[in-house]
């Protein structure tokens, strides 16, 4: 872990709309000093539309609340098992453009699955996030992690969820990510059992370092 980024665990679960404005409020109040930081929380069960969201891709949400929210993409689910990593970074500071910073969030869960043992994850053209074959013999990729970003004055909040040991079973109240037919899975359905605990510290540090390095960089 890089001394220049803070790594913080949040009470788990933690429902999602305090933690919302507690990233809002970090990003409108931190100045040019201010460390980066990364944030790993466990939510309750919730669903978050995205700015991009459409309501028919809402299809049978239960009880669980949904949350119009300030960050990119569309509609998708978050709850106990699922890990959430959220990056409150100053890209200007590091000089990452916004694909460049897209492209290290799922450089960085590709590593993090490949580190753990989970085969073939790879990302799609046009559709953010990270994904996994169905199957050994199949061809089908299934979404294993989503991004959703939100950017202000050149500062990143919001980030990545990543499907660990979760209930799977809210995905099919709505068309994730607004893909109609969009399959999920998580590392245990991958035949990967690893404490969340685990998964989350490779996450962060690898983040950190590509963050301090780049700091390093620009400054130098």
């Amino acid at each position: 872990m890089s001394d220049s980024v803070r790594i913080k665990w949040f009470e788990r679960p933690s429902a999602y709309e305090p933690i919302w404005q507690a990233m809002r409020d970090f990003t409108e109040q931190r100045g040019p000093e201010t460390p980066d930081e990364i944030w790993l929380v466990e939510h309750t069960p919730v669903y978050t539309q995205g700015q991009a969201g459409k309501p028919e891709h809402l299809l049978n949400p239960g009880g669980i609340p949904v949350v119009q929210t300030d960050r990119g993409g569309q509609i998708t689910y978050h709850g106990p098992g699922q890990l959430m990593v959220y990056c409150l970074f100053d890209l200007r500071r590091v000089g990452l453009y916004v694909k460049e910073y897209v492209r290290l969030l799922e450089e960085a869960v590709i590593a993090c699955l490949t580190h753990f043992g989970v085969k073939g994850a790879c990302c799609k053209p046009g559709a953010p996030g990270v994904y996994v074959p169905q199957g050994m013999a199949s061809q089908e990729l299934a979404k294993i992690s989503a991004l959703g970003i939100k950017i202000r004055n050149g500062r990143s909040y919001h980030g990545l969820a990543l499907n660990i040991d979760m209930d799977l079973s809210p995905f099919s109240g709505i068309n994730p990510c607004g893909y109609e037919g969009l399959q999920t899975t998580d590392m245990h359905s991958q035949g990967i059992v690893v404490p969340m605990d685990e998964v989350a510290q490779y996450l962060s540090d690898y983040l950190a370092r590509a963050i301090a390095l780049r700091t390093v960089v620009t400054m130098a």
